[in-house]
Order: C-alpha cells, then sequence, then structure tokens
C-alpha cells in the first residue's frame, strides 16, 4: 500500500537506559515520486494556495500529528 508516512526500525541497545523507541515514522513529500512537472496541473485559488503552501494541488502534502495518526489507526503506536 502507497503512503507518504514511512516506517523503520531502529537500533535498540540493551544499554540504553530510557524505553526503546521500537518503529519510527517520517513523512516524505508527494514531489519526491513525480519525476517531472507535467503540465495542466490542477490549481488551488490564490487564497487556497496560500494556506496550503503550494499552488498545485497533486503536491499539497497536509501535516498529520503521529499521534493523531496513530489513534486513527494508520500508523502502528
Amino acid at each position: 500500500m502507497f503512503t507518504h508516512h514511512k516506517t523503520y526500525n531502529p537500533y535498540v541497545s540493551p544499554f540504553d537506559p530510557c524505553k526503546p523507541i521500537l518503529v519510527k515514522t517520517y513523512s516524505t513529500p508527494p514531489n519526491l515520486y513525480v519525476g517531472f512537472q507535467p503540465p495542466n496541473l490542477p490549481q488551488f485559488s490564490p487564497q487556497e494556495a496560500l494556506r496550503a503552501g503550494t499552488l498545485w494541488k497533486p503536491f499539497y502534502d497536509p501535516y498529520y500529528n503521529t499521534h493523531e495518526l496513530a489513534a486513527k489507526g494508520v500508523l502502528p503506536s
């Protein structure tokens, strides 16, 4: 399944005094998956583009807190 949120398992030391974090997550922007910008992409209106941070709708990547995503069941907690 394709997702912009990736996960990995970091090294856990047996001598680490803190509780280990077994799974870490990170977000990848949508522009990584577009080799070139095709013509005639759908655009936001100027006001929407200022709120979204991009003019083109396919490049919009909203930020979601990892705790919110874990609560929804999208990410492992």
